[in-house]
């Protein structure tokens, strides 16, 4: 079973997308902030991350970072209500699979991490 950490600070969209990716099957963790996501990230074996850039303490890019240390290739999409070219540049070197902007298609992010995790477990 391949596992999805989400990762947001707004309750409702990490509530929303839980739900989702549990209903496709996906073990799933949260987190609502970057300290907490990195926990998650150490400690349990992850197949993807769905990270939001705009956080308060330690923003996404941070977050990305911090993991691109130690994994390169666990996919990460990024959801952002900013369309931002240079967050998204930054980003983008450090190879993110996708980004959703704010508000998204729940069943767009379903449908692209899914197909992936399904890709990968070929």
């Amino acid at each position: 079973m391949s596992s999805i950490l989400i990762v947001d600070d707004q309750a409702g969209i990490r509530f929303l997308l839980n739900e989702v990716f549990q209903n496709v099957g996906l073990t799933t963790y949260t987190a609502s902030n970057g300290f907490e996501a990195l926990q998650i990230f150490e400690e349990k074996n992850l197949d993807c991350i769905l990270l939001d850039v705009k956080m308060p303490g330690m923003d996404g890019i941070e977050i990305l970072n911090t993991i691109r240390e130690t994994n390169e290739y666990i996919p990460v999409y990024m959801m952002t209500a900013y369309g931002e070219q240079d967050l998204i540049d930054s980003a983008n070197k450090l190879n993110v699979e996708k980004f959703f902007t704010k508000p998204f298609n729940i069943f767009e992010v379903r449908d692209s991490v899914v197909s992936l995790l399904e890709q990968k477990q070929k």
